[in-house]
């Protein structure tokens, strides 16, 4: 008997499998709010901390709305930075796995003419940054006439970015009858102008951190020498000795500073900023979920969707402007029911920002005294023998899709005419072999990617050795390619 909670919503069987793998079994309480709702066709206005389930919350409903037959996209979904949007899209591929849907991500400094060519194929969902889906928007490069599901994510991340005025702009293209949904963690008065103008009769939920999730995050403060402030720090980090943390900065100057001065302490750590490359924050982000290192040095447009459970502490190392961002970067920490810390180091400079923060957390940071040298010098030991700890290594979640699911590349593609009914009828002529058991089809100029399902991967590889594809013997393997690897391909 499955006792997959999710099942009260009456979902699609398949993306109840979907969940299973996961080990999404029990609806957190955004979830249990927002899917039911959505599922009705209502929208739906959320206030939400980050860190509680919420893009499973618009996830699962649109997997389960969105119709497989349809080619252009049905769901749209707005995200301020490239880091979430990308979170999102493996987040909602992995939850629509089993019903094949197609999600696109969409957003700058990465390749306009590959996201262009992916928009063409069938796709269900597309992930965007309102910048280059504007750029799509303005070439007449993606097709929004089928919207059916829009959703704002961090609409006050949005309002800060200076991204408003675009999103109203995008709205104004879609479809007049579509499901909006809004999340935010607070609601400005430019959030709330939004959700009135673009919404309809929208239902209003918030989920208010319990005394219990408050408690999870032990905030603390310290008052630091302006031109100490870096002797200051890596005396803390030599007495917490914290197995994983992550170091906000408000400058990529900053940020390039402490991460060297973190690398001179003998820390294995590495940094992320709004000025690197892609492809170069992509490995960072990655390579930080994997656990290859456990010490992150970020400015906050960077850090949007790292989504970690064991980060043990967030050292603000400069002071944020408002206290949404305070809020946003603790939220790193203490996710999925774990414990943390966030510290703030607080100079002269700083005192006026951070007393806003302080009233709007009702006086919850506690203050602490910096340590002394000799406390430095008698933890040094056990912090130098910290660094020698070996990292414990993460499974990303996708990964648990492995056993049953089998990606294979066929060395043909749009060069040599291949078409996705091409693909789908050889493999249908394969004994024991349906459409339910053929999953994506990623069709490139002179490649094919398709994802096999139900643990038929094997036999479909033995097959396809001396089975022709679209008149022809095919060179057919099995891919290992990642997203983390196709985002880096992009």
């Amino acid at each position: 008997m499955n006792q997959n909670k999710f099942n009260v919503f009456g979902i699609d069987k398949q993306i109840i499998g979907a969940l299973d793998v996961l080990g999404y079994t029990m609806p957190t309480e955004v979830q249990k709010q927002v899917v039911p709702l959505m599922l009705e066709g209502k929208d739906v206005l959320v206030k939400s901390q980050t860190g509680s389930g919420k893009t499973a919350s618009f996830g699962i409903p649109i997997c389960d709305l969105v119709e497989w037959e349809e080619r252009a996209p049905q769901a749209l979904i707005l995200t301020p930075t490239r880091e979430l949007a990308t979170q999102i899209r493996d987040e909602i591929f992995n939850i629509g796995r089993y019903k094949r849907i197609k999600v696109v991500s969409v957003f700058g400094k990465s390749s306009f003419q590959m996201q262009e060519k992916q928009l063409k194929q069938r796709t269900h969902v597309v992930v965007a940054t309102p910048g280059r889906l504007f750029d799509h928007i303005e070439r007449k490069t993606i097709d929004l006439s089928k919207i059916k599901y829009v959703i704002i994510d961090e609409a006050d991340e949005m309002f800060e970015m200076g991204f408003i005025e675009q999103i109203e702009r995008i709205l104004n293209y879609l479809p007049k009858n579509h499901v909006t949904a809004l999340f935010s963690a607070t609601m400005p008065e430019a959030v709330k102008h939004l959700s009135k103008k673009y919404m309809h009769n929208p239902i209003s939920i918030e989920i208010a951190p319990t005394e219990k999730s408050k408690k999870r995050i032990l905030q603390e403060f310290a008052m630091v020498d302006d031109d100490r402030k870096l002797d200051h720090f890596k005396g803390i980090l030599i007495v917490e000795r914290p197995k994983s943390s992550i170091v906000f900065c408000n400058t990529k100057v900053m940020v390039e500073e402490v991460t060297k001065q973190m690398k001179l302490l003998g820390i294995h750590c590495e940094m992320l900023h709004g000025g690197m490359e892609q492809r170069d924050r992509t490995r960072v982000i990655q390579d930080f979920k994997r656990g290859y290192f456990n010490f992150l040095v970020a400015t906050d447009v960077a850090a949007r969707g790292i989504d970690v459970a064991d980060i043990q502490l967030v050292v603000n190392y400069d002071i944020p402007e408002k206290p949404e961002t305070y809020v946003h970067r603790i939220g790193r920490t203490a996710r999925f029911e774990n414990s943390g810390k966030a510290l703030s180091l607080v100079n002269s400079h700083d005192r006026e920002n951070f007393e806003e923060i302080y009233e709007a957390q009702d006086g919850q940071i506690e203050e602490i005294s910096l340590p002394t040298k000799k406390q430095v010098e008698n933890y040094r030991e056990a912090f130098n023998m910290s660094l020698d700890t070996k990292p414990t290594l993460r499974k990303e979640k996708g990964l648990a899709f492995n056993e049953d699911i089998m990606k294979i590349h066929i060395n043909a593609g749009k060069k040599q005419k291949m078409r996705a009914g091409d693909i789908v009828g050889a493999l249908c002529n394969i004994d024991g072999m349906t459409a339910e058991d053929i999953g994506v089809i990623e069709l490139l100029d002179i490649s094919t990617f398709v994802e096999i399902l139900n643990g038929k991967g094997q036999k479909v590889l033995k097959a396809l050795q001396t089975m022709p594809v679209k008149g022809r013997l095919r060179k057919v393997n099995r891919s290992n390619e990642t997203k983390y690897e196709q985002d880096l391909r992009s």
